[in-house]
């Protein structure tokens, strides 16, 4: 499929900042994504808590939470919505962030595992990392592994992180680190026990 003209493109921007729902513009086109549940959604709400502490500590970057608009300029990819993120660049107040932000939260939900997810996965950490995203992590919730941190300057690299460990983001986020124990919410059990 064609990308959009830059005409259509604007109209694209416009018709994503009025949505109802999160999306995304791949391929010349506004891609919905599923909404999250409980367990997913907390787990971005913990790090966009933590990540707003450290940016009022530290006084630079803006930190950002789920369903928000982050405008680049890929061959295929022209917005992320990450579940959680942390920008240093500018932005258009009622509209988008301008850039990749230089960390990226990806919590997954109920549909994000099996190849195919996977593969879109793997294919959006790479759109971040050509957008400039410095670090992008991988949460789920049903594994031991429960936040993966890749890398720009190691992509296929992660770095992991379980229960009882002190994850970061590092070298995008420097000096910020939370406790993997923070993103798991109350009831929650091990799936694996």
């Amino acid at each position: 499929m064609a990308i959009a003209n830059p005409v259509d493109l604007e109209a694209l921007f416009d018709q994503l900042a009025t949505m109802d729902g999160k999306a995304e513009i791949i391929d010349g086109e506004l891609v919905p994504m599923a909404a999250t549940g409980p367990w997913p959604g907390y787990a971005g709400d913990m790090v966009f808590v933590s990540l707003h502490q450290y940016a009022k500590r530290t006084k630079t970057g803006v930190t950002v939470s789920d369903n928000k608009i982050f405008r680049v300029n890929l061959p295929r990819r022209k917005s992320f919505s990450p579940d959680a993120a942390y920008h240093v660049g500018t932005s258009r107040p009622m509209k988008h962030y301008d850039g990749a932000p230089v960390f990226a939260v990806e919590v997954r939900s109920s549909g994000g595992y099996g190849p195919s997810a996977e593969r879109e996965r793997a294919n959006k950490r790479a759109d971040y990392f050509a957008a400039g995203t410095l670090v992008v992590w991988d949460v789920d919730l049903l594994s031991r592994d429960v936040v993966k941190v890749y890398r720009a300057d190691a992509p296929e690299s992660p770095t992991i992180f379980r229960q009882g460990e002190v994850a970061h983001a590092e070298p995008a986020v420097p000096c910020w680190s939370m406790p993997v124990d923070d993103l798991l919410p109350e009831g929650w059990t091990h799936p694996l026990a």
